[in-house]
């Protein structure tokens, strides 16, 4: 199977699909865009056709290559059209029953040779795979908002997914240019697992009334060098899509506490106050100029810092202690995913996992809480004093 040959079909007209679409008809592929709804496609169509002219006028993309990506995908409302496909990639909704309907259908039409990937951003690719007669050829191929604009791309196998399909998978999305991670199928893999604490920890701190949401961000950019801060963040991504995430990864993983979803979010999205999408959310967005800059003592300033990095670092030392990563992989996708400033093992390091660990024990102390419980490898490298990059 030539992958420079093979015809890409892409299931869901979305803003997932559309870039993702567009991803593999940049690459030169023949893509067919999937969606039952005819008004989604219209509203892909237009999208990708204004995307792709603002980079014209902006002398980013030549108006021949900005041609041939838009005429190098059709836009299909019967599922027959992806018999010939060598690869399909589903992108709807967050529901496992859903999806399981799609493939179920999909083996139906498609040839032996053609692999199924779902780029579930939560869900257990195995519990997906399980639809299938032939879950073998199965794959998660999950990439990240905007697809086209965004490097990493998370590749996970499922329990039954051949090797084969993760050698091909993997050698597919690297000829379009993506930086390829290996990950194991455990909730959220690496990028929506390790950056939980990000979100939940400075809610925790907001809800403890320690500082407000502009404080906090302040804290996280100056102090850490995140290019958002986490409410930021959150009002940018979608609360409703956030919190999702949280409650899926936190239900898959039978309900850890550090995990747990956040009153404050829930409210949020029952109230309709979703972020940026909706005008309003953590910041009221309909005076942006309204949002003061804070002025914040120093000791604040450590705490909030080293709390929030010390939760995310331990956590970023358990995935990598339960081997669901490599090292390279897990700091390449917080860095690529995420825009983190570095890796969080590499951040280990320069900390020193010592410093990190008596920080989450001294909250472990002061709370009694399951979430601060340090990572047995955290332990074991700050009695030893050893390092993960040498």
């Amino acid at each position: 199977m030539e992958s420079a040959k093979m015809q890409v079909g892409v299931i869901g007209a979305g803003t997932m699909g559309a870039g993702i679409a567009r991803v593999a008809s940049s690459a030169g592929h023949q893509v067919i865009l999937f969606d039952k709804d005819s008004s989604m496609l219209s509203k892909a169509k237009q999208a990708l056709d204004k995307s792709l002219s603002g980079m014209v006028d902006k002398n980013k993309l030549s108006s021949e290559a900005a041609r041939g990506i838009i005429q190098r995908i059709s836009f299909a409302e019967k599922e027959d059209d992806f018999k010939n496909c060598g690869l399909i990639i589903e992108a709807v909704i967050e529901d496992l029953s859903i999806k399981q309907a799609v493939f179920g259908r999909l083996e139906q039409i498609v040839s032996q040779a053609c692999l199924l990937a779902s780029n579930t951003s939560s869900l257990s690719i195995t519990s997906v795979a399980s639809a299938c007669k032939h879950p073998e050829r199965f794959i998660g191929i999950h990439f990240f908002n905007p697809a086209h604009l965004m490097q990493l791309v998370e590749i996970i196998p499922g329990i039954a997914t051949a090797s084969s399909t993760v050698n091909q998978a993997v050698e597919l999305i690297r000829s379009w240019e993506k930086q390829v991670v290996l990950v194991k199928d455990t909730p959220g893999f690496i990028v929506n697992r390790l950056a939980r604490s990000f979100y939940g920890e400075a809610i925790r701190i907001y809800e403890e009334g320690l500082a407000d949401f502009a404080t906090i961000d302040y804290i996280m950019k100056e102090k850490g060098g995140f290019r958002m801060g986490p409410f930021e963040l959150m009002d940018f991504i979608g609360n409703d899509v956030n919190y999702k995430v949280t409650h899926t990864v936190w239900e898959q993983f039978f309900y850890e506490p550090k995990y747990k979803p956040s009153l404050t979010q829930k409210r949020l999205v029952e109230s309709g106050r979703l972020g940026r999408k909706s005008g309003r959310g953590y910041y009221d967005y309909a005076d942006e100029k309204a949002i003061s800059v804070p002025e914040v003592h120093s000791n604040l300033a450590d705490d909030i810092f080293n709390r929030i990095i010390s939760m995310l670092i331990n956590d970023a030392v358990e995935a990598y202690y339960l081997k669901i990563a490599s090292r390279d992989d897990i700091d390449l996708a917080m860095t690529k995913g995420v825009n983190y400033p570095k890796g969080l093992l590499k951040w280990a390091d320069e900390m020193g996992c010592d410093t990190v660990l008596n920080h989450m024990e001294n909250l472990y102390a002061q709370y009694c809480e399951d979430r601060y419980r340090p990572s047995v490898l955290l332990r074991l490298m700050a009695q030893n004093k050893t390092l993960f990059y040498q």
